[in-house]
This record gives C-alpha cells, sequence and structure tokens, in this order.
C-alpha cells in the first residue's frame, strides 16, 4: 500500500487505487484481519433505534438497540450466531426481527463524505463513509405497540485494515439550529482523525464540512477548536464486554439529547449517540 495517498477524503475521482468497498477485500492484508461494519442509527424525539452488523476476519456479529423514549423503554440483543438474520442492511432497507422487536425502515438521501486514514505505525489503514441527517422511516413494532416513525438518523459504513488496537470515541446526531437550519454531525476521537481529511463532518441544511479536530470529555461533552461545546444528557446506554481471546471489546453505546453549539452553532434541539470503543483485534 502506498501510504502517501492517504489520508485522503472524497468522494472525488480521485480515490485511492486501494482494495476498498463495494469491491472484494482480503480477510488479511498489510498484517492485519479485514474489519467492516455498518451501522445505521433511527434518532426520533419520541424513539431511538440503531442496528449494525459487524465482521473480525472470519467472526460476526449483529446488534440492535431501542430507546422508547413515551414508553420509558429499552430493549438491546445481540446475535453471535453464524449467518443470523436477525439485522438485515439491503442497501436502503433495515429489517430487523429480534426478541422483542420488529422493524421494517427505508433510508433516504444524504450528502456523504468518505474518508481514509492510516492506522497505527504499521501499514494499516480504516475506510469510512458517512451520511448524516438522512430522512428514515418505516414501521417499529414491540409487545403491544406499533409505531409509525419518519425523521432523521444516520448511516455508517466502514472497512479496513485498523491498527491491532484501536480505541475511539464517535457521536453522531441530528438537530435544529437555533435559526431554523437542520444540522446533524459525524464526529470522532482516536480513528480516522487527522488534522484534515478525517471523517469528522457537520452537516448544516443537507451540507457537510470537515470542523477542526475535536476533543471528548468522556462521553460527557464535546469540545470544538473554537471553544464551544455539546453537552451530553443519557437517556439510554448498550454496554458490551466482549474476550474471545485473540479478539476483545469494550463498547459503550448511548442515546440520549444535546445542548450547546455544534462547532458554534447553537442548538435548540439535538438528539443521538455517544459511543466509546477500545478493540483488540
Amino acid at each position: 500500500m502506498v501510504r502517501s495517498q492517504i489520508p485522503w477524503r472524497g468522494p472525488g475521482d480521485d480515490r485511492p487505487s486501494l482494495p476498498l468497498p463495494p469491491g472484494p477485500m482480503p480477510l488479511w492484508r498489510d498484517g492485519g484481519l479485514r474489519k467492516r461494519w455498518r451501522y445505521v442509527g433511527f434518532y426520533g424525539e419520541s424513539l431511538m433505534l440503531c442496528a449494525a452488523r459487524a465482521e473480525v476476519g472470519p467472526l460476526g456479529q449483529s446488534f440492535w438497540a431501542l430507546w422508547d423514549r413515551e414508553q420509558g423503554r429499552e430493549l438491546a440483543h445481540t446475535a453471535l450466531r453464524p449467518g443470523s438474520r436477525e439485522v438485515v442492511l439491503d442497501g436502503s432497507r433495515l429489517l430487523i426481527d429480534g426478541p422483542g422487536l420488529h422493524a421494517d425502515l427505508r433510508l433516504g438521501e444524504a450528502a456523504p463524505i468518505e474518508s481514509i486514514c492510516p492506522s497505527g505505525d504499521g501499514g494499516g489503514w480504516g475506510w469510512t463513509r458517512k451520511r448524516a441527517g438522512i430522512p428514515i422511516e418505516g414501521v417499529v413494532e414491540t409487545p403491544g405497540r406499533r409505531t409509525d416513525v419518519a425523521g432523521l438518523g444516520v448511516d455508517d459504513e466502514s472497512a479496513g485494515y485498523q491498527a491491532r488496537h484501536t480505541s475511539w470515541l464517535w457521536s453522531a446526531g441530528v438537530g435544529t439550529a437555533a435559526d431554523g437550519r437542520a444540522l446533524a454531525w459525524n464526529l470522532v476521537e482516536g480513528i480516522n482523525d487527522p488534522p484534515t481529511r478525517s471523517e469528522r463532518a457537520v452537516w448544516v441544511d443537507g451540507v457537510p464540512h470537515e470542523p477542526a479536530p475535536v476533543s471528548f470529555d468522556g462521553l460527557a461533552s464535546i469540545r470544538f477548536a473554537a471553544g464551544s461545546r455539546l453537552a451530553f444528557q443519557e437517556g439510554a446506554e448498550r454496554a458490551r464486554d466482549d474476550n474471545f481471546l485473540l479478539v476483545r471489546s469494550t463498547y459503550r453505546h448511548r442515546f440520549g439529547t444535546f445542548t450547546g453549539a455544534l462547532d458554534g452553532i447553537e442548538l435548540t434541539s439535538g438528539q443521538g449517540v455517544m459511543e466509546s470503543h477500545s478493540a483488540l483485534w
């Protein structure tokens, strides 16, 4: 791999000549296992829902989590069974058929950002394509309750040969500015976060721009280079610790609401997630 090709940010015609989605990616490259995942989150004012499928080499899992704010209900499940169809992510459609939850959601369009960044001191690298503020609509069913949902969320597609030990803090969300503009964001510290050409992005009325590097105060807040602060109020958490000997993971994913300013833009409302993940993979 030619490390001089990255970091790179797109989309664009100058995409580096690397094994990248949607093309084939070998299971092993440059001394590292292939990792890939897709995560979709719906961040409504009364209901939040996420689902993902992830692979580390030959190992895979899927999971989902729901926070029904009106009912005060939290549900979550992880499937480790090979070939599980509990979570199906097929293009613009998300299907969940799990214990206590059935969901059928359709994803709309939003301007994407794409980033490829080095990972670690060796030849590792990671690719990601993010869309935040995408329209999502469909049906969510829990025992005794059927809800038609329509709102906004995020679609995260990632893959690569990241460093053996990778740790990061991440946030994604949607909201409204004090002047009425639609806002969405994807912010990170620890992965795909060089000073420029990173995966950091703020969408204002659907148009993304890259903010300067941010700093996370754990999962409590995010500080921007110019001094503004986005504060987080936790509502529900999905927590999981896995130890498969050669692969280990500590994961915290929290739904909640945001106040303050997004890269200097004052919020009147904001909802989404904060996440921490430390992986030996």
